[in-house]
Parts: C-alpha cells; structure tokens; sequence
C-alpha cells in the first residue's frame, strides 16, 4: 500500500482512428487519419486519470497497433503501483521496455492528471506555472504542390490565425517556389513557421535557407536527418534563419547534447518524443539554463493531449511558440472541456483540478478496447 493509500487499480486502453478533414502531408509521408491510443487509468478512491498519444510510425517508430500492445505490458507492470509517485511509475516503464515514447506518454499524461486532480489544482498549477501569458497557435499548410499551398495559406489568414507554419523538404528550387507563391498570396506580414521533417542534407540546407530567409521567415524545424545532427552547428553558423531542432531532440539527453555543441537556437518539445511531461520539464529546465527558446507541439493527436501540452506551455517563461492545430484538422471532436480554440488562433486552458479534459463515453464505447 501507498503512503497515501492511492493506488492503480485498472488501466483501459482504447484505439482511436480519427479521419482527417483532408490528408495531411510531409516529407516523410502522407496521413489521412489520427491513429491514436487513449490511456484511462482509474484508482482505488475513484480518480481516473485520461491520457492520449499519437504514435508517429516514421518519427518514432510507433504505431496505434503497436501502443495498443506495449501499452499492455506497461499497465500490467503499474498495475497497484501509487500513482502519485511518477518517478517511480516512469521508472517501472522504462524497466519494461526501452523507448516506445508515444506510449508511455499516453500513461504519463493520465498520471499527472490524477496528481493534479488529487491536489486539487490545474495542471499547469500543479506543475509549478502560471495562466500568466496568451498561447497562440499556429495552422499548417501541408506539402503538396505550390498552387495549393497557396490556396491553404490564403485560407488559414482569412480564419484568422496569426502565424502560418509550412510543410516543406523537396529541392531548393521548389520549396522556394512553394514560399515565394504562399507570401504573394498572403503577403509578407504574417510569420511563416517551415519545417522539412528532415528533408534536406547537410549540404543542400544553407542554399535552400538562403533562398528562402527574404520571405520573414520565423524558424526552421529540422531540416536534415536527425542522424546526422553533428552537421547542425555548422548549418547553424552558415543560417541566415533560425534553427530548431524537433526530431534529433526527444528526450533531456538528446536536448543536453544538442546545446551542448550549439546545433540550434530553439527546441521543439512533444510530449509523443519526451515520453510525457516528466521528461518533458527536464529539456524545459535545460532550455531556461540557456535562455533557449522552446516550442511545445505535437503529432495528431486530439484537443485532450493538447490540453497537456497547453498545461506544459504555462509553466516556463522559455515557452515561446504553440503548434496547437492538428486537433481543427479533425471530422469530428470526441473530446469534453479541454483547451478551446479562439478565431485568431488563441488558446483557452481549463481552470478545473487535474486536466480538465475527458474522452465522450459514446466514444470511448464505439472502440476497440481493452482492460488490465
């Protein structure tokens, strides 16, 4: 037993498929759907805890199939284990298997959301932050050709959203065609955000951001193979834009590394790489040691893992950009409460203890499932 007698007692995991209003394309593939798992895990005084993840097969070797098993062998191994304790839950996972980061952070999520609810703040409270700034998101254009890029663009400026990020990762010639045509669309006035998803090499990048840094552009999210990242600080050097690492930083190892060399000016921190927020708060200490700014973003999952990763973002001055859209992307919203989304692109974090977020039951019963 506990110290404070609270204990897991069942864990339920369900598959979450999710059709995309239209597919989502990078350079490392095509989606048509949000294949997520969601991760409910209930106590012996009656707190339950919601966490989600969005296993990404091509960043982080996951998939919705995949969690759905491993995040067997981790219930079984938290099963009667105090919740509270998420240290210790975290190291229980990490003896069970290595990585699988996108699972774990399912367990991760609803685990804080019990700690939260069981002291009877907000997350963001609980995690030691403040509803203190204005977190705004930004929409992305997916990669396609660069007549419709534009087209998407013209749209996300006319809903009012305050920063465009790209989708880019072919040649020089047309992703700077693919800018060039967005900004006349749109004009210069609003931040273009680019990530290539490591779609260029080392020797191509500085030529293509060259190309590229007269159209305002914000920052750039990895643009070579995460492999290759000893190659950053001299992309760096050579950059006319800001550099930020996404896939080559997942957890505080990766973050320490990368500035210990100098490879980038920013990080971008998702909870489906860090394995959750207790990994996540590591690269955010790491970052306001280096005054780095950070991004907090996310894969496909829903409003309820974004309602974490909105948590997240309140609780370091470092936290500068929001990448909150995927969730609008989606036919249908199986969520209750959780973050709302104003016109322009702001965020609205729930005031309630715990999460503030919860999956509709209807739906929750219309899934494969699965209970330990």
């Amino acid at each position: 037993m506990s110290a404070t007698g609270l204990l897991i007692e069942t864990i339920e995991i369900y598959q979450s498929n999710i059709k995309l209003k239209e597919p989502f394309i990078i350079s490392l593939g095509l989606l048509t759907h949000a294949e997520n798992v969601i991760v409910i895990i209930k106590t012996n005084n009656g707190i339950t805890g919601t966490g989600e993840c969005s296993p990404f097969k091509t960043i982080n070797g996951e998939s919705m199939e995949t969690g759905f098993v491993v995040g067997q062998y981790l219930a079984k191994g938290l099963k009667g284990k105090n919740p509270l304790d998420i240290e210790a839950c975290t190291k229980v996972m990490d003896s069970i298997i290595y990585a699988n980061n996108s699972i774990k952070s399912a367990f991760d999520m609803a685990l804080y959301d019990i700690a939260a609810q069981h002291a009877n703040l907000p997350l963001y409270a609980f995690l030691g932050g403040s509803n203190n700034k204005v977190l705004v998101t930004d929409y992305t254009v997916s990669f396609d050709n660069p007549i419709k890029m534009a087209a998407d663009a013209v749209k996300i400026k006319a809903n009012g959203f305050q920063v465009v990020k790209v989708k880019l990762g072919g040649s020089k010639e047309a992703d700077a065609e693919r800018i060039r045509m967005i900004r006349e669309a749109i004009g210069m006035d609003l931040p273009l955000r680019i990530d290539a998803n490591q779609g260029w090499t080392a020797a191509t990048t500085p030529g293509i951001l060259h190309a590229l840094a007269p159209y305002n552009i914000q920052h750039c999210e990895e643009p070579i193979p995460r492999w290759d990242y000893m190659q950053l600080p001299a992309i760096r050097t050579q950059s006319p834009v800001k550099i930020m690492a996404d896939e080559s930083c997942c957890d505080e190892h990766d973050a320490q590394r990368l500035v210990d060399i100098e490879a980038c000016d920013s990080l971008n921190v998702k909870l489906g790489k860090s394995a959750g927020i207790f990994r996540a708060k590591k690269i955010l200490r790491i970052a306001e040691q280096h005054n780095m700014i950070v991004q907090i973003g996310g894969f496909l999952e829903s409003r309820l893992a974004f309602t974490a990763a909105a948590h997240l973002a309140l609780t370091s001055d470092v936290v500068v950009h929001c990448d909150f859209d995927t969730p609008l992307m989606f036919i249908e919203d199986p969520v209750i409460d959780g973050i709302t989304y104003s016109p322009n692109g702001e965020i609205t974090v729930p005031e309630t203890p715990g999460l503030g977020a919860s999956f509709n039951e209807n739906y929750l019963q219309q899934l494969k499932k699965i209970v330990v």
